[in-house]
């Protein structure tokens, strides 16, 4: 499974009741599909996954790979820190008809190597569907290390890793013992560029949420060799990037399509709206890339 390019990592708009707006949903995932990217990954940390309910979580899957109907690929979340509920995700994933699953290390519980490596093992063991590691220390409290990977990446069905520790030396380890057998995605927007050059395939996106062509034009630039422009797009986003993350996200990219007529939607606690002064240096971002603030 070739997973080169753009993926997004799509937020969940909720509605002023809090419950989840579908079409709001599902004119965001056209948006994205028609602005050429790779794939869609929904129920991720950015889609609020830890606080929808099963129920809604299948939904959601459910309702992005009917939006879809085959025209880019799906990641579908399908992360636990109960091995057992993330088996039950990935099934679900795999009769919907999910292209892989987007499986994050068991977070609060901190296993050690050989219990992320079992549990890995074990969801692999129940489903066919590929899989795609997502290793994120910095939310989960636990780093999955390069030798993991290794092991890991002997199984036909572990495809690829979502890598957002921020290590670009762990980073070019992992490509270094896995070589071919294991596909890297920047899991870190501001990283895509250095990641790509040290063995990586693409990007598993927030900002793509808004600004999907760039991403894209960025890695099409890298892969057709003209590094020169994939340095500068590079560059032209870092201020954006940052701005995601003035606050936790997915709070600055849902108040940013919220400000360009995207319909982000409302959060569900414990996150809350941003606060004014974050706001205010978020659209002064914005405006500085025309996009659109109503103002």
């Amino acid at each position: 499974m070739d997973l080169k390019g753009c993926y997004v990592a799509i937020i969940t708009p909720f509605d002023q009741n809090g419950k989840i707006d579908e079409e709001a949903l599902r004119k965001h995932v056209n948006f994205l599909v028609e602005k050429g990217v790779a794939g869609i990954v929904p129920c991720g940390t950015t889609g609020e996954s830890a606080t929808l309910s099963w129920e809604e979580h299948n939904r959601v899957i459910d309702i992005v790979i009917n939006e879809v109907n085959g025209r880019v690929k799906i990641i579908a979340g399908a992360g636990s820190n109960n091995t057992a509920e993330s088996i039950s995700a990935a099934r679900h994933a795999q009769k919907a008809g999910a292209d892989a699953i987007l499986c994050i290390t068991p977070y609060y519980n901190r296993p050690t190597q050989e219990g992320l490596f079992q549990h890995y093992k074990s969801i692999a063991s129940n489903v066919d569907i590929p899989i795609v590691v997502y290793n994120v220390p910095g939310r989960t409290g636990t780093n999955l290390l390069p030798e993991t990977l290794e092991r890991l990446c002997e199984m036909p069905t572990i495809v690829a890793v979502k890598e957002a520790s921020g290590n670009v030396s762990q980073i070019s380890q992992i490509h270094s013992r896995c070589k071919d057998r294991l596909q890297i995605l920047s899991g870190d927007d501001a990283l895509t560029l250095p990641i790509l050059s040290v063995g990586g395939i693409g990007v598993i996106s927030v900002v793509s949420n808004i600004v999907p062509e760039k991403m894209c034009k960025l890695i099409d630039a890298f892969f057709e060799g003209n590094f020169s422009l994939a340095l500068k797009i590079h560059e032209e986003l870092l201020p954006l990037n940052a701005a995601m993350f003035l606050e936790t996200n997915p709070i600055p990219v849902k108040t940013a399509m919220n400000i360009m007529g995207l319909s982000g939607g409302t959060f569900r606690l414990p996150l809350v709206p941003m606060n004014e002064s974050n706001k205010q240096e978020l659209i002064n971002v914005l405006k500085k890339y025309n996009l659109n603030t109503g103002e």
